[in-house]
């Protein structure tokens, strides 16, 4: 069965500001849906409440079409920010630690870990001081950290920003073979390039509202919103 999560009318206020406006959308699995739009148009905002980390002013989130809450959000989504932290140990057991809280046997830890490093090109990196990495292969450990957990909702907010062409392809390889019916994948970035090369469904949100939202093709072929049309185009001002 292909999972679905659904807004309507959401919003999220903070202060005088307007971060997520009467948003209503429905996301399914088996696609990569990309947020895109001007800095401070709302998609971290919106990511943020997906992942059950800020809870709505307004509105209702429904998960396989029952209505679910920030807690349980937390439950079944992980949001993986575009500055990483890491724990001051070696990779291994910076991986280790959800899943040792978990009381997963080491034995299956050390198997899952291995194939999260494969899957983001960082094997024999387990020794190696997190925090000594470089921010490319810190982001990288970020996702392979995503992936060990196994959500059903991924949310990615600008996960390559300001890396290297390297560790960047590596990222949208390693999300792009994450796509199944039975798992959610949402990602923001500024960068319409790559909306272009691993979207399904592009969403462009602006002041907190949707603004467009279509198929990939269609979406940059032929936008139907003039605000749409501008944001491609480099001539949308913030």
């Amino acid at each position: 069965m292909t999972i679905s999560l659904q807004l309507k009318d959401v919003s999220k206020n903070f202060r005088a500001v307007k971060a997520v406006d009467n948003v209503s959308l429905q996301l399914f699995g088996g696609k990569i849906i990309v947020l895109v739009g001007v800095n401070g148009a709302g998609k971290s905002s919106l990511l943020r409440v997906i992942a059950g980390l800020d809870k709505p002013d307004n509105g209702q989130l429904l998960f396989n079409n029952k209505s679910i809450n920030d807690k349980s959000l937390r439950q079944v989504a992980t949001l993986v920010f575009q500055k990483t932290v890491m724990f001051s140990m070696n990779v291994y057991d910076n991986l280790a630690y959800g899943l040792r809280f978990r009381e997963m046997p080491e034995k299956e830890i050390k198997e899952k870990i291995d194939a999260a490093l494969a899957d983001v090109k960082l094997s024999g990196f387990e020794k190696r001081k997190a925090k000594k990495t470089s921010g490319g292969e810190q982001q990288r450990l970020a996702l392979a950290r995503a992936f060990l957990i196994e959500p059903e909702v991924l949310l990615l907010d600008e996960p390559t920003a300001n890396l290297d062409p390297y560790s960047a392809t590596i990222i949208e390889k390693a999300v792009l073979a994450r796509k199944s019916s039975d798992r959610i994948i949402v990602m923001a970035t500024h960068n319409l390039n790559q909306a272009r090369r691993i979207a399904d469904q592009v969403i462009h949100l602006h002041a907190g509202r949707i603004v467009e939202s279509g198929l990939r093709q269609g979406f940059f072929e032929n936008p139907k919103n003039e605000l749409t049309r501008k944001f491609i185009n480099g001539e949308l001002e913030f």
